[in-house]
């Protein structure tokens, strides 16, 4: 009756996005002096979510990066630090989403079986 539900899978693709998002962040922060590194992001939750499937939800989700782009330093690279914390930011907001919706989702399970 509980099984699959699909807030659960919701929570899980959208923490797996945001670690994903944050690692790129951290990969980008760490070659910031590297001459030639081109800054990379992970796609939109929403685009990676609906490539997966109705059936698979966040099971199969792809998780692919992409070019950041932005302006490019006279050595090539193309990382602002300033853009990586936003970016930062922006992914520990949504890991904090995936689990506020993951604790209600629990909540309201719990109350509805009566504990």
């Amino acid at each position: 009756m509980f099984n699959n539900l699909e807030i659960f899978g919701l929570a899980q693709a959208r923490a797996r996005h945001a670690a994903a998002r944050q690692e790129a962040v951290a990969r980008n922060v760490a070659n910031a002096d590297t001459p030639g590194y081109r800054a990379r992001d992970v796609i939109a939750f929403e685009e990676a979510f609906q490539s997966a499937g109705p059936r698979e939800g966040g099971h199969r989700l792809s998780l692919r990066t992409i070019d950041a782009g932005g302006p490019e330093s006279p050595n090539g690279n193309t990382v602002s630090l300033e853009t990586e914390m936003v970016r930062a930011i922006e992914a520990e907001r949504d890991h904090s989403r995936a689990l506020n919706v993951y604790r209600s989702a629990m909540n309201v399970l719990r109350t509805s079986l009566g504990r």
